[in-house]
């Protein structure tokens, strides 16, 4: 009879499991929502081979399991394995967890650490915390009377901040739990959310400068050590990188700013085709929700809503996963679109000798000085935004052939 396998959780929408587990040869591996009513009933399926577990279920599957050391320790299980009908709790969590610090070459050694949320992720991290050598573990969590998000200001030497809360989790992107001004001390930010690829927390601290790393590595890394409890078998730890780097290539997007006329619509299409990857232009999805061409936009309402709703759309589209994004020209005027674009996306600046650029049709650029004085205002807030810069002035198909060989050398980095 054919063993299920799978992660066990209430909404998983999110997950990239399925494609890692794949990637550890086991294709059969699928999610498994449940509401917790049912849970009880699904954990006495004889058909279980193994199993992850994710939120909510981390501890409400224990007493269905008999509990190996480190998951007794811990107080937290996220994989299940079947055993001659005995299901056996394990926390590969802290696998996962230690290789991701590891990684990000974060020291908590005599450090204070800041732990949000009190879930069976938050065990995890102040298990590890501790072995790791920090010097406190303080738990933030919105129920605890003493530290909890209203009092931050209590603990602002703290010095290295793990966020085990979904907040800023797909689809709720753009939230963060904290704000890290609050902590000048803070030398290291662990966020185990992987959907988006970059949290808002992980952006803030990218932009301080402050060592980072997201959930992705850790995912990989406790999948293949589940993997190694399903199957009984190792798995070489050099998995762990290829398998982070092949799954940010297919989850990242490639994202085309640049001045009008450039050819993006060009570049992106055929990217679509070369890819087979979709293809999203925000202008198109702003005809859509608002139901007026953009030219009609820009007469009737003015550019200032024209903005507003290409904040909304830049939103909306940086939330995608695996596609091609191809923006307005006008899209880096506006700071607050950088991080929706950057959360999910390498962004490639699409360039091309000005005196080259069409003007047909476009409400900002009826004219050769109007679009020289547009770029002499725009051309530094592209250079912010990129992540590279394309230069397309022959061959649309070369440009883009040239962007799918940089995304593919440099997506995971």
């Amino acid at each position: 009879m054919k063993r299920i396998y799978g992660l066990l959780g209430r909404k998983l929408g999110h997950s990239y499991s399925p494609l890692i587990h794949k990637e550890l040869g086991n294709p059969d591996y699928r999610l498994i929502e449940l509401e917790p009513e049912n849970l009880a009933d699904f954990l006495k399926n004889e058909d279980i081979g193994g199993l992850n577990v994710t939120i909510p279920y981390k501890l409400d599957v224990m007493p269905y399991c008999r509990l190996s050391p480190e998951a007794e320790k811990i107080g937290a299980v996220n994989t299940i394995v079947n055993r001659n009908g005995q299901l056996w709790g394990y926390n590969t969590d802290r696998d996962g967890f230690q290789y991701m610090v590891q990684k990000a070459g974060i020291d908590m050694k005599d450090k204070k650490v800041l732990v949000l949320g009190s879930g069976g992720a938050s065990r995890t991290a102040v298990h590890c915390s501790e072995s790791l050598g920090a010097r406190e573990v303080v738990v933030i969590s919105r129920s605890h009377p003493e530290n909890n998000y209203d009092n931050l200001a209590k603990h602002a030497d703290g010095e290295v901040i793990i966020n085990c809360t979904p907040v800023g989790m797909f689809p709720k992107n753009g939230e963060s739990p904290v704000d890290l001004a609050v902590f000048p001390k803070c030398c290291g930010v662990v966020d185990v959310i992987y959907n988006p690829l970059r949290t808002k927390l992980i952006m803030q601290a990218e932009k301080l400068g402050i060592p980072h790393i997201g959930g992705l590595h850790m995912l990989t890394a406790q999948a293949k050590r589940a993997a190694e409890l399903f199957f009984d078998k190792e798995i070489p730890d050099s998995e762990n990188d290829a398998i982070t780097a092949k799954i940010t290539q297919s989850c990242e997007n490639i994202v085309l700013i640049g001045m009008p006329g450039g050819g993006k619509s060009t570049v992106g299409k055929l990217l679509g085709k070369l890819t087979g990857r979709p293809v999203y232009e925000t202008d198109d999805m702003i005809v859509e929700t608002s139901g007026k061409t953009i030219p009609k936009i820009f007469a009737q309402d003015g550019e200032e809503i024209f903005r507003q709703l290409e904040h909304q759309v830049i939103c909306e589209a940086g939330k995608k996963s695996g596609s091609i994004i191809i923006t307005g020209g006008g899209v880096v005027t506006r700071p607050e679109n950088y991080e929706p674009l950057h959360q999910n996306g390498r962004i490639y600046e699409i360039t091309r000798d000005i005196e080259k650029l069409a003007m047909g049709g476009r409400p900002l650029s009826t004219g050769r000085e109007a679009l020289y004085a547009m770029y002499e205002k725009r051309h530094p807030l592209y250079v912010k935004f990129r992540d590279c810069q394309a230069e397309n002035e022959h061959d649309a198909m070369e440009t883009a052939q040239w962007i799918w060989r940089d995304f593919s050398e440099n997506s995971c980095n």
